[in-house]
């Protein structure tokens, strides 16, 4: 029979707020699965409501080295698989512990570490110091959020070793509408039963900018004036906050509620829940307002916009904008069918996702994959995926095609080891929260091969010798050095060709026949070429680019993003994505003349977007230089995929030389022009059956004016454009299908 686990819990005992909602609700649910054991270095609230929970605890309250050694025998003696570390204190004790015991660590990050000490120097400059080297000694971090995990990779922390867990509440409960009369008469608040009230739970701290919350409330009252505010919390900043609602003459509107015991009460009394914090993990705030069913207003601070989605869950506003609040409480305010909207679509997506017994059943996988590592390193066994392909280049098509395949890869695995070689390996970690390596540092490659199980040459074009002959050379060659040391190896969703010189087709020949396990190919003429270069060892497939399937962004990001670059969101807009490449010089004119016909004759306004943002725009700037009769937009700004393809989705019509520009286009059923520089650009276009490609040499006024007018009349076969797309994302799931075969 399998034993459980066994974890042990170390905690200073004195916390309160989410780190002690947090630990305790976890422990509940996980002894009903695991024995977790608690340890606490101080009794107080914390450790007696422990006790009342039935969590298995041992207080210590001996001074750090007593405490340090007895908690160092009891995990000699416990049989622990995992020490599990919550706050300074325990961080401090795991890290000088961890290496003697040879159990692996794991340590919550509860917040961000650099502002637990806001406004306490002092405090900041000894406990803040040894935590933040603690933490970096510690095996392995939980962080309460996406966003904060994003954090710790900006601090050079290693993505591998980093997991996301988010906050999760009992939803059994319910939290009925209080009895407000008598709730305000209790507490002695001078609000009505017809108030909106708004509220917000939150330690007085400078973190948490009550400042902006008060200032904010301030000017929507002036024009709703039945709008008030409690405040439940306690700490530092109360008085200085007490003074504020005088200075803004709103000190009859806004009640200080203190420490307050009952908070589904407190919920229960509120029409519209706050949170204007400058950094969160992932607040309880948020998912105790949302069980109550509560429209909210919070900060894009944290793990918050998974849960408070603008528009649709809740409304986001930046770290303190005022205004911006004040809008918000406004439009509240005057709409009780948009806050019971908002309130109820809260409580629909919080009590699916982010249940007790979700972060339960998350935190034991986090378990189990730590173990696994641990395993897999202790024996040298393989594991996880190394990606090499054009990445780090400023490219919006080829960064779309790895973040498609981090992503199918993290459907087989959530936790799988992923590292990618990049030329920036600093924003690729950024971008992609996944561990990179310098592509042309070469011990580290060879060490990150070492322990790969499965490399992946991944996308694009990369055996291809008409941008350099030398780039094919390295991508054969990690090919070769890969299988060497023992990984499978699959070229992923690729491109081929072309190929000029005889001796690279020899050498792509010999090593792909060698070294390659499987081949997924992007459209037909891949195929082609593959047997042209007389490579038929490794098993071929025919699949689709892995970018097809990427989402576009929500609306209110699209919206926002049109409105940010001054375009209007309820414009007709033809796109326009471009490059220089020999011979485009030579057809500005042609091109400027579609444009403006497109202007003059459909109202189409055209868009010049830079698929590669360090080299389209001069392209664009070539083509307006002399349209001044036309009214333009370029967009180069840096815009992740989804966002791209959402944006793209906006436009009437695309022509584009690039060939992502194409495929995002058409994955959102949006009428496609190629300008074909590359074989590539046509094998796509021939692909889908839809749209025309014409050769950059052979580029015409009169051809785009015919291709323009057609696609312009083609809005009657949106849903055969649509339909087109879904076959090519069902074909494109034998990418991942191949992954999964490889990686068992």
């Amino acid at each position: 029979m399998e034993v459980p686990l066994r974890v042990i819990h170390l905690i200073s005992g004195g916390d309160t707020g989410g780190a002690k909602t947090h630990v305790l609700s976890l422990l509940s649910g996980l002894n009903k699965e695991i024995t977790a054991d608690l340890v606490c270095f101080m009794s107080g609230p914390f450790s007696r409501e422990a006790e009342q929970l039935g969590i298995p605890l041992t207080v210590y309250e001996s001074g750090f080295t007593a405490s340090l050694h007895k908690v160092r025998k009891q995990i000699s003696e416990g049989n622990y698989d995992l020490i599990h570390c919550h706050g300074s204190r325990a961080n401090l004790m795991a890290s000088i512990i961890r290496k003697e015991l040879h159990i692996p660590v794991v340590c919550t990050v509860h917040s961000d570490y650099k502002l637990d000490y806001m406004g306490r120097p002092g405090a900041a400059l000894t406990y803040g110091n040894l935590n933040a080297y603690a933490i970096r000694s510690i095996d392995y971090l939980v962080c309460v959020s996406d966003r904060m995990r994003g954090t710790l990779i900006s601090r050079g922390f290693n993505p591998n070793r980093l997991f996301a867990i988010y906050n999760g509440i009992d939803f059994s409960v319910q939290v009925e509408k209080t009895d407000r009369q008598k709730y305000f008469s209790r507490i002695g608040c001078p609000f009505s039963e017809t108030d909106t009230v708004v509220g917000i739970a939150a330690r007085l701290d400078p973190v948490k900018d009550i400042p902006t919350l008060i200032k904010g409330f301030a000017e929507a009252h002036r024009s709703r004036p039945e709008l008030k505010l409690l405040i439940a919390g306690d700490g530092q900043e109360a008085d200085a906050l007490k003074a504020l609602t005088a200075d803004l003459n709103v000190e009859d509107s806004v009640f200080f509620a203190g420490w307050v015991e009952d908070m589904n009460e407190f919920y229960g009394a509120l029409d519209i829940n706050t949170l204007t914090s400058l950094s969160e993990t992932f607040p309880y705030a948020i998912t105790e307002g949302a069980r109550a069913g509560l429209a909210t207003v919070s900060t894009n601070v944290g793990g918050v916009p998974k849960l408070v989605e603008n528009g649709q869950t809740g409304i986001l506003i930046s770290p303190g904008d005022a205004d911006a609040l004040t809008s918000a409480l406004v439009s509240l305010a005057e709409d009780p069918a948009l806050r019971a909207q908002l309130g109820q679509a809260l409580y629909n997506k919080a009590s699916a996702e982010f249940s007790t017994e979700s972060t339960c059943r998350t935190q034991i996988k986090i378990y189990e994959t730590i173990l696994k590592r641990e395993e897999e390193n202790r024996t040298h066994s393989k594991h996880g995926v190394l990606i090499c392909g054009a990445y780090g280049h400023g490219n919006a098509g080829d960064e779309a095609i790895l973040e498609a395949i981090i992503t199918e890869i993290k459907s087989l695995d959530e936790y799988i080891p992923i590292t990618v070689l990049s030329r920036k390996p600093k924003e690729t970690r950024l971008q992609r929260g996944v561990q990179a390596v310098y592509r042309f540092n070469i011990p580290a490659i060879h060490r990150e091969m070492k322990t790969a199980k499965l490399y992946i040459n991944g996308g694009g074009s990369l055996i291809q010798d008409v941008t350099s002959r030398r780039s094919l050379d390295y991508y054969l060659y990690t090919i070769k050095w890969a299988k060497k040391h023992g990984c499978s190896v699959y070229m992923y969703g690729c491109g081929i060709g072309p190929v000029m010189y005889k001796s690279d087709i020899k050498l792509a020949q010999k090593i792909i026949n060698q070294y390659v396990d499987i081949i997924t190919v992007r459209e037909p003429h891949s195929l082609r070429e593959l047997s042209r270069f007389g490579i038929d060892r490794p098993e071929k497939i025919l699949t689709s680019d892995p970018a097809i399937c990427l989402k576009p962004s929500g609306k209110w990001e699209i919206d926002h993003f049109m409105q940010e670059n001054n375009i209007p969101v309820d414009g007709k807009y033809l796109c326009i994505s471009l490059r220089r490449w020999p011979g485009f010089d030579n057809c500005v004119e042609e091109i400027r003349s579609a444009i403006r016909y497109a202007y003059e004759t459909h109202g189409l306004t055209p868009v010049f977007l830079a698929i590669n943002r360090n080299e389209d725009p001069r392209a664009a700037e070539k083509i307006i230089e002399s349209m001044p009769d036309v009214p333009y937009h370029i967009v180069s700004s840096p815009m992740d995929s989804h966002l791209t393809i959402g944006f793209i989705s906006r436009m009437q019509v695309m022509i584009s030389m690039r060939l992502h520009g194409l495929i995002f286009a058409a994955s959102q059923g949006v009428p496609v022009i190629g300008i074909s520089y590359d074989p590539k650009v046509s094998a796509f276009t021939e692909y889908i059956g839809s749209g025309p490609c014409i050769k950059l040499e052979e580029v015409t006024a009169k051809q785009l004016i015919s291709s323009i007018d057609t696609a312009v009349g083609e809005n009657g076969s949106l849903n055969d454009r649509l339909e087109r797309a879904e076959k090519l994302k069902e074909i494109e799931k034998g990418n991942v299908t191949v992954a999964e075969e490889l990686l068992r």
